[in-house]
């Protein structure tokens, strides 16, 4: 399936508001056809609250399909917002996105997801040019509608994918750290979350960034330690996130053996 696909089972799923509306809009403008949806037809995609559940069924297997479907334009979208944080549009973390594509949908899907991509920047820098500012406020509205429509554990495995995307050039400008922590907060989520996936990597080999990981600090006592532990694993097991797909799942299940690590690591040197 191509993104053509999955940006119209995401409108199925997730109706109205600005994330409907910038879908309606690609889907027009990849077709090509003489009745494009523009984003200026932002109120033909609303419902009464601008924001809504989509007219999915309560089949399991609809309802899945839906979740996947909002995940994967969700992390488009978001990620051209982390990518131009810092000015630039970095190839490696564009190919980041690109290989992502490649792997779980296919060459068509790389083209078009490419296309979104850049229409994206385009909108933004026209936005920012009338009204400066007017691009993080479409974000900002984008999350609230994100977090509203998917569990926390999926919006935590939609952050982590900001996060490994922000760091696929091997640099983090403080532009990007911010952008993080911005997005991050507009998701509902806090500035510890962040700071616990920007460590996940060096989790297993420095015991300051195991702490960090785990979001407590070395003086915490024993029951604290433990007691962040299981609640880093209940928000993060990756079968939370099973029905976004394999792809999906093996990046929490990662994410996951990362926590453990660094779990393991403050485990043995308090001997617990």
């Amino acid at each position: 399936m191509g993104i053509i696909g999955f940006i119209g089972g995401f409108l199925g799923f997730m109706i109205g508001g600005p994330l409907g509306a910038l879908a309606g809009y690609f889907i027009g403008s990849l077709f090509d056809s003489t009745t494009k949806t523009t984003t200026s037809d932002y109120g033909s995609y609303k419902n009464d609250t601008g924001y809504g559940t989509g007219g999915y069924s309560a089949d399991p297997y609809e309802q899945a399909q839906g979740q996947r479907n909002s995940f994967l334009f969700s992390l488009l979208v978001l990620a051209t917002y982390i990518i131009r944080a810092d000015g630039k549009v970095m190839h490696s973390e564009m190919e980041y996105v690109r290989r992502f594509l490649r792997e779980n949908f296919g060459a068509v899907a790389v083209q078009q997801g490419n296309e979104v991509m850049l229409k994206l920047f385009e909108e933004q820098k026209k936005k920012e040019a009338v009204s400066p500012g007017s691009w993080a406020r479409t974000i900002r509205d984008c999350c609230q509608q994100i977090s509203a429509n998917l569990d926390e554990s999926m919006v935590q495995e939609l952050l982590h994918f900001l996060v490994m995307i922000a760091k696929a050039d091997g640099q983090l400008p403080k532009s990007e750290i911010n952008a993080l922590y911005e997005v991050a907060g507009y998701l509902g989520l806090s500035s510890a979350d962040v700071d616990s996936l920007l460590h996940l990597d060096s989790g297993g080999t420095s015991l300051e960034d195991a702490y960090k990981v785990l979001g407590i600090s070395p003086d915490a006592t024993d029951d604290e330690v433990k007691a962040a532990y299981r609640k880093m694993a209940l928000k993060h097991h990756p079968d939370r996130v099973s029905t976004l797909g394999d792809d999906v799942k093996k990046a929490a299940e990662k994410k996951f053996q990362e926590i453990n690590a660094a779990k393991d690591k403050i485990f043995k040197e308090r001997g617990l």
